[in-house]
């Protein structure tokens, strides 16, 4: 079966070059072992039960074993033991070499307490989430958001997707197994996910008894809320709403912890600018989940039935953007934020470089009207910048689900954008 690269081939080659070991975290299903293997030259593959076991033992035994691979060694689903992770870093010490090591987990490890350090300096880490467009050949890559940055000229760049093959794509995902299949097998991968971390994944994360039940009543009212900056309170009081059941506030707090520790979900920060006004910026988390495809898998939706309601449609649209976006970030050295303020100017995500630059981008569908509300937004809140204590943006985008091809505005220089024509 043929590997198709991903952006985290090329950060993963590079990190090794700084550190003792790399951590790949991300959800199950990801990709994160079949990166990791493209580079590693030996592998302990804690995953397969038969070795999992005699790793047990060798532990008591003669643990040194462990980790006499030919480097760069692969520890797969290191965190179900968890002391390998001090080993790692001791030996890390002892080697004084680069380009040692590379750990994989779906999860952080249920028990913390027998890691005694951080692993901070000798242990890198770099986030995996599922596929973006142009990782699995939907996007034809080409408008390249590096190029925005650097001040390139955009031409007209015409796109091939159309709203019923975003519905698809919005409900097959980006894990990378389902980017091989086609039709309704293919939308099948994320329904398999879905009933994992009802039925097994909620509980095997820290050992704790969690309702099914509750986890899907849960992930559901987390869908209807994708985007949006609510509190565990009102997931809370939505689920007694909309599927007649109770689950208390302290409740979603836990179950929503744990589904972070899968990396089911990966809510988004706020972005604080440098304002001209004194207005105040909003600094509540907005809802995601890690891939749309988990939302329509607990809403128990298919293509057509975001087709027929386009109002859901704009709203998982933009998950999968955001699931983009965030891919593209780690390519570029950013970030993905959101922006609100308490006189409601939002923007949907600003992708922060760590060299100080950055892109301000509303999320639509498409259509002249919603571009033109996009576009306002983005002037809006770039006329609000206080670009004598921070640089101006380096571009103004509104991202669109659909559309002809990508073009630039010639009335405020606002860059309208189809997602099929998106990379890095």
């Amino acid at each position: 079966m043929d590997y198709k690269h991903r952006i985290a081939d090329h950060i993963l080659q590079h990190r090794l070059q700084g550190k003792g070991a790399i951590l790949i975290e991300g959800p199950k299903w990801c990709g994160k072992t079949t990166t990791a293997k493209q580079i590693a030259k030996s592998i302990l593959d804690l995953g397969d039960s038969a070795v999992f076991e005699n790793a047990e033992t060798a532990l008591q035994v003669n643990p040194s074993v462990l980790l006499k691979g030919e480097p760069p060694q692969l520890i797969d689903e290191w965190q179900t033991l968890p002391a390998l992770w001090d080993m790692v870093r001791s030996e890390v010490d002892r080697r004084q070499k680069f380009g040692q090591f590379v750990l994989t987990g779906s999860s952080v490890p249920p028990s913390l307490d027998k890691i005694r350090h951080s692993g901070t300096s000798r242990i890198g880490r770099i986030s995996m989430r599922p596929m973006s467009l142009w990782e699995s050949g939907e996007s034809a890559g080409t408008v390249s958001l590096g190029d925005l940055f650097d001040g390139a000229a955009l031409s007209p760049q015409d796109s091939a997707l159309d709203l019923q093959q975003i519905a698809y794509l919005i409900c097959r995902g980006g894990w990378p197994q389902a980017t091989l299949l086609e039709g309704s097998v293919a939308l099948e991968e994320a329904r398999d996910y879905c009933e994992a971390i009802y039925k097994t994944d909620i509980h095997r994360i820290d050992d704790v008894r969690r309702s099914s039940i509750r986890t899907r009543l849960l992930l559901r009212s987390y869908a209807r809320h994708q985007g949006c900056a609510v509190s565990y309170k009102r997931l809370s009081e939505d689920i007694k709403e909309n599927d007649n059941q109770s689950i208390s506030y302290e409740t979603v707090s836990d179950y929503v912890e744990a589904l972070r520790k899968l990396f089911v979900v990966e809510d988004m920060p706020a972005w604080n600018p440098n304002l001209r006004s004194r207005a105040v910026i909003m600094t509540s988390d907005t809802r995601y989940f890690i891939d749309s495809s988990i939302a329509a898998g607990v809403l128990a939706i298919g293509p057509q039935d975001l087709m027929n309601d386009l109002n859901t449609l704009g709203l998982l649209f933009e998950t999968m953007a955001v699931r983009d976006l965030r891919v593209y970030a780690d390519a570029l050295s950013g970030d993905v934020f959101h922006f609100r303020d308490a006189n409601g100017l939002e923007c949907d995500a600003v992708l922060h470089r760590r060299n100080g630059t950055y892109g301000l981008i509303e999320i639509k569908l498409g259509g002249n009207n919603l571009i033109e509300k996009g576009a306002a937004t983005l002037s809006k809140l770039a006329g609000k910048i206080d670009t004598d204590k921070m640089v101006p943006p380096s571009f103004m985008m509104v991202l669109t689900a659909v559309g002809a091809y990508a073009y630039q505005r010639p009335q405020d220089g606002v860059y309208v954008v189809p997602i099929g024509c998106l990379k890095p």
